[in-house]
């Protein structure tokens, strides 16, 4: 459930997250009309598109760096420390920026790279993506022991009790190799790479002035759909569906109908329903990322919950 949780959170961050955005005297975000796309106001690099280039003149003076002092997006370096001194910045962001320019330039189009990197990213996380599987599928091995446990000190409250029940469960821990805050630590080891990339995306207006096939990156679906392009109804059931999946198989439940079953499964839904209708506001090259990486994951936890009961 926690991984789910974390998921909401990803999606809340897409939306309001550590980019910023640009807003007009009366602090109304400003978006570009065509596309729907809300502006970044800290950019990493100048935009090329007239289009994008006319809303950043503008606004000039409410961008974190001035037009002035920004390269081109092609030749983006992987540190800047005279326009950007945070250390997330120089040490998470600028780098994936610059990683996803460049495989961008070799590849020849940046929606590709996005997708590329995404996927990198998953591939190097990949020993923690195996290590919270696996304790995923030990506590579901304990579920029956751990409800044995709470059944025999129910309503226990005296210290000694409490403090008997904490060994048994200790000792179920370590029978089945269970660290209770195991898979909470890994992925908050995965959120910053993840969140990095997101906000790196964000923040490089060339991604969102190119096209991959039908998909123009910088529209949202709702706008696509708007303006004829029904492909983005596609794109929209891919994020509905990858989301779906990555919960029902990365979900940790043991199938006894316990009330704790019952509110993960209401929460479940609720985030699937929220992403369902935050997906008509992401832009095409956010939206990409999310498809392949979720597709990537549920394939891998297949592949790792198959490994699994084979050795069992």
């Amino acid at each position: 459930m926690k991984k789910k949780i974390l998921i909401l959170i990803a999606v809340v961050f897409l939306l309001s997250g550590c980019t910023k955005y640009l807003s007009d005297d009366n602090n109304k975000r400003i978006v570009n009309e065509s596309t729907g796309q809300a502006i970044p106001s800290n950019i990493l690099c100048k935009p090329t598109s007239s289009e994008l280039l006319e809303i950043y003149e503008k606004y000039n003076s409410k961008l974190d760096v001035p037009l002035e002092k920004l390269g081109d997006c092609k030749n983006l370096k992987y540190y800047d420390s005279e326009n950007y001194n945070g250390l997330w910045v120089q040490l998470i962001v600028m780098p994936l920026a610059w990683l996803i320019i460049r495989i961008g330039n070799l590849v020849g189009n940046y929606g590709l790279s996005v997708m590329i990197v995404g996927l990198l990213i998953r591939i190097v996380l990949l020993p923690f993506s195996i290590k919270m599987t696996k304790q995923s599928e030990n506590m579901k091995k304990i579920q029956p022991e751990m409800a044995r446990i709470e059944r025999k000190y129910a309503g226990k409250d005296d210290q000694q009790s409490q403090m008997a029940k904490g060994q048994e469960m200790m000792m179920l821990y370590k029978k089945y190799n269970v660290s209770p805050f195991g898979s909470c630590l890994l992925s908050f080891i995965q959120l910053p790479l993840f969140f990095g990339f997101l906000e790196a995306i964000n923040r490089i207006p060339a991604i969102f002035e190119g096209t991959l096939g039908v998909y123009h990156l910088g529209t949202t679906p709702l706008i696509g759909l708007k303006s004829g392009n029904y492909f983005y109804i596609v794109l929209v059931l891919l994020i509905i569906l990858t989301t779906y999946l990555s919960f029902k198989f990365g979900a940790n439940t043991t199938g006894g109908g316990t009330e704790q079953e019952k509110q993960m499964k209401m929460m479940t839904t609720f985030m699937i329903v929220f992403i369902s209708i935050a997906s008509f506001s992401l832009p095409t090259a956010i939206a990409l990322y999310w498809v392949v990486t979720n597709g990537f994951s549920v394939v891998q936890t297949l592949i790792i919950k198959n490994r699994i009961k084979e050795r069992i």
